[in-house]
């Protein structure tokens, strides 16, 4: 069973794994990181846990048995009880109900660990399935969002109630 777990550095070998497998499959649906992302990986992953120690973002990790990570759940830009949620699951996962649960245990997170009362989060029109997730999950539409140039919508979801 996938356990959902806190960005560690022990994690940058499967990250880094996770994300050149699913290149291709995330570049349909968000913009890609760049070549940039993958050939300075190491020190952008240390950069996050130091992110992460202050305070300014919370990382999360699908993983399963082996080790293998199936999806990522980031809260960045937190601030003032509220941050930005984003997520991604690889293709290998997809249509598992993994993206809906992960979304799910980040919010529960967010209100008890975090303290966080709003989240906010936007997808693409054409990302069906992080749009269904956003719904399934309780966020709402909160106005159309352009993203990479291409039209999105953006979404909130209130913690306290």
């Amino acid at each position: 069973m996938p356990v959902l777990q806190r960005l560690a550095s022990a994690h940058a070998p499967a990250l880094l794994a996770f994300e050149q497998e699913n290149r291709a499959y995330f570049a349909a649906s968000v913009p890609d990181r760049g070549d940039d992302y993958f050939a300075g990986f190491d020190d952008r992953h240390r950069m996050l846990l130091a992110e992460q120690r202050a305070g300014l973002c919370h990382f999360h990790l699908l993983v399963d048995e082996g080790g293998a990570v199936l999806g990522r759940f980031n809260l960045v830009d937190v601030a003032d009880g509220s941050a930005e949620l984003g997520f991604r699951v690889a293709e290998r996962a997809a249509g598992r109900g993994l993206a809906t649960a992960g979304v799910r245990q980040v919010c529960a997170l967010a209100a008890g660990e975090y303290g966080l009362s709003t989240l906010r989060a936007a997808a693409a029109r054409d990302n069906h399935g992080s749009r269904a997730v956003l719904t399934r999950t309780g966020f709402v539409p909160a106005g159309e969002v352009t993203l990479d140039g291409r039209p999105g919508q953006s979404y909130l979801r209130n913690l306290s109630g």
